[in-house]
């Protein structure tokens, strides 16, 4: 029986054998229908043929010997199919349903055939079991090979393509900068891929006018473009200098739909746009380019520009594996370009926001002499949140703030901006420096619950310092923040130098925006022209030098300051930045004044009715020593009501100071803890109209409170003032 069976398939196979083109015709149509994918690339069409015909020569060679698949081999064309497949990104999945396609197709012929022939139904039946077990073996057999080989080529061109994404996303966008980052696209593609890139981008995106204008040329401009020749004496067109790209050309298509062009380039058949283009016709009638790759440059969702890639020396055109390969480094660098782009303008944006609120100019002011300096990040991470302020205090104090929001860019300053005008109104109300710093806790963790942020998403630290030139000392309290450089000089003699300098001997308390921590107020003496240095971390800090050494250095350069403040301000930032430095830095100096006893007159007083006039008395001899007699009127009418009110309200100790600076300032302290209001008295009421009087009579005025009481204060213009 084995042998009838033998014989009956060696006779169908010579019955088919004049038919071979029929059934690879058949072959071919079944497979052109049903995975259309293969027939995309001529490569594969022409692959696809050629192991059709050598599979149906196989079987039908095998079927002749008896139908022994052991050690069968798939045909090479099947194996060159499969890794061609693989390179050009197809799936597994089609190669395999081509194998069942043309299995099933093949199978039904033959079997076919093999009814033709065989009349008797046991026979046939059996024959047809014996065709179909030995062509399952060798689809299995062959198919296995072909997976293997298909298996290798993907894993060799995804490794490929790998280690050169890997390279770029190593070299391209190294920095913020968008000409670097274009050159070295165009070095990356010139190493891998061809022998000429060049690097366009519009000129709209350049001058962040956002997405091209719809009109008949586009502006671009030459930013890189790299070469395997020296000099990359094939374009014409130098970086820097701009070309329009006309509506229709390929370049301008490729950039107006995103996707990528490929284009042979002969004498005979060469794009028209290409022999119309200045810029581009020296490269196919000079350097015999080839091949182009047009790859747009899109991030976003907007296009940025154009990288051409152009192939003269390497005698092979780009394939599918090389665009996928140039699309994949260029969609990359595109969005390196576009965050540097972004990041230039999103910098420019926050520079400018964080400049305009920072003070303009520092107030002068009787207590302190002071100098700023405000230094933005170099770095990628943009500008931060650094700020400074000096705000004039009742009874001629001097409030001297520095502070660092967490964060970059234009939230930060955006939050910065919101913190130094909280610290401003905090600071109209004479506060203590640790119960402002308690608000301002609470300001920032209110902004956390506002805007449905963590506890450590808003965060911040600031210092808060009080001057007094009547009392000669500093109170200050810290949350989170460095603590200032301290040069005393010496009581009642010259300055000797170098200087001794040392860092104020204070708590520091957490970070604003923790909440329920407490701060603390340190006070120490400052005799008349110390010299208080407030910071920011990043005039200390820096990735390549040690703290301990910044702040040496910073002690250095304090030891041995000199009159100026601007030269010692220039000095510190010379001596301890690099020219692009990798955080802000925010710098305030000052040197204490003191007003002295010809400048300050106090008067102590008890809750005896008979006060008020002798209070007036004092305040009238004082002006007239002062040679202020022009303001008597009104400074009797401000000190008749403020001792009126502490003696009616408050309790002992009272007392009357004034103070003379760029104001005459009169105070009148108790150790009450009750505020007096301002009210509109009625037609017929005997009071409450005290406050109105010192309020129409001064310039400001205002309440603030101490450990033992309070101080009613009010300040009036010098007549010369201006």
């Amino acid at each position: 029986m084995r042998t009838d069976v033998d014989s009956l398939l060696r006779e169908i196979a010579v019955r088919l054998r004049p038919r071979m083109d029929e059934l690879v015709d058949a072959l071919v149509t079944s497979m052109r229908e049903e995975v259309p994918s293969v027939w995309a690339h001529d490569d594969l069409t022409y692959l696809a043929r050629l192991a059709a015909q050598q599979h149906v020569d196989t079987v039908l060679a095998n079927l002749e010997r008896g139908f022994d698949i052991s050690g069968i081999r798939a045909p090479q064309a099947a194996i060159d199919f499969a890794r061609r497949l693989a390179e050009h990104g197809g799936q597994i999945t089609g190669l395999l349903r081509a194998y069942r396609i043309a299995h099933r197709t093949a199978l039904g012929m033959v079997r076919e055939e093999a009814a033709h022939l065989i009349t008797d139904p046991e026979l046939r039946d059996t024959v047809t079991m014996a065709l179909v077990e030995g062509s399952f073996d060798y689809i299995d057999l062959t198919s296995q090979q072909a997976v293997a080989a298909f298996q290798h080529a993907r894993d060799h061109r995804l490794q490929r393509r790998l280690m050169v994404v890997n390279e770029a996303s190593r070299r391209i966008g190294t920095s913020l900068d968008i000409a670097l980052t274009a050159r070295e696209l165009a070095e990356m593609g010139t190493e891998h891929l061809a022998d000429c890139v060049t690097v366009d981008l519009l000129d709209a995106v350049l001058r962040e006018e956002g997405p091209a204008p719809a009109q008949e040329s586009l502006e671009l401009r030459r930013i890189a473009q790299h070469s395997v020749l020296e000099g990359c004496p094939e374009t014409l067109l130098p970086p820097g200098s701009t070309h329009s790209l006309t509506r229709g050309s390929g370049p301008a298509d490729a950039l107006a739909t995103g996707r990528p062009l490929r284009h042979r380039i002969t004498p005979a058949d060469a794009p028209a746009w290409l022999a119309d283009s200045e810029a581009h016709r020296p490269y196919s009638d000079d350097f015999g380019v080839h091949s182009m790759l047009l790859i747009p440059l899109w991030a976003r969702g907007s296009p940025l520009g154009i990288a051409q890639f152009f192939r003269h020396r390497d005698a092979a055109p780009f394939d599918d594996d090389d665009l996928f390969l140039a699309q994949e480094i260029a969609s990359r660098a595109a969005v390196y370009i576009d965050n540097a782009r972004m990041y230039t303008q999103e910098r420019a944006t926050a520079l400018t926001l964080q400049r305009s609120l920072l003070p303009n100019s520092v107030p002068r002011h009787g207590a302190v002499e002071t100098a700023v300096r405000y230094r933005p990040s170099g770095a990628r991470a943009g500008v931060g949140g650094d700020w400074y302020d000096v705000i004039p205090l009742s009874g001629a104090r001097m409030a001297l703030v520095i502070g660092d929001v967490v964060g970059r860019g234009l939230y930060a300053s955006a939050t910065m901006g919101r913190l130094r005008t909280a610290v401003r109104t905090l600071a109209d109300i004479d506060l203590m420096p640790d119960e402002l710093l308690t608000h301002l806790d609470d300001v920032v963790i209110r902004m956390q619950h506002e805007e449905g942020q963590g506890l450590d998403e808003i965060s911040a630290t600031c210092l808060y310092a009080v001057y007094d030139p009547v009392a000669r000392n500093c109170s200050l309290a810290s949350a989170g923040h460095a603590l200032p450089a301290v040069a005393p000089t010496t009581p009642d003699g010259p300055p000797t130098y170098p200087r001794p300098v040392h860092f104020a001997d204070a708590p520091i308390g957490p970070p604003l925006g923790l909440g329920g921590l407490p701060f603390e107020t340190a006070q120490f003496e400052l005799p008349e022209g110390s010299l208080l240095a407030l910071f920011t971390d990043g005039l200390i800090e820096s990735p390549g030098r040690d703290l301990d050494r910044g702040l040496t250095t910073l002690r250095d350069v304090l030891a041995g300051a000199g009159s100026s403040l601007e030269d010692t301000c220039d000095r510190l930032l010379d001596s301890l930045l690099p020219s692009r430095p990798a955080d802000d830095v925010a710098l305030l100096l000052a040197r204490t004044r003191a007003l002295g006893s010809d400048h300050v007159s106090t008067l102590e007083l008890t809750c005896d009715p008979s006060m008020v006039s002798r209070a007036r008395a004092h305040a009238t001899a004082q002006l007239a020593a002062w040679n202020l007699d022009d303001l008597a009127f009104g400074t009797e009418l401000v000190v008749s009501e403020l001792v009126t009110n502490a003696i009616r309200y408050g309790r002992e100790p009272i007392s009357l100071r004034m103070i003379l600076q760029s104001t005459l300032t009169c105070e009148v302290a108790d150790a009450s803890g009750t505020s007096p209001h301002l009210r509109r008295a009625r037609t017929y009421d005997e009071g409450g109209r005290g406050l109105f009087l010192v309020a129409q009579t001064a310039e400001n005025w205002g309440t603030r409170y101490t450990r033992d009481g309070k101080v009613i204060w009010a300040e009036q213009l010098l007549p010369n003032a201006t």
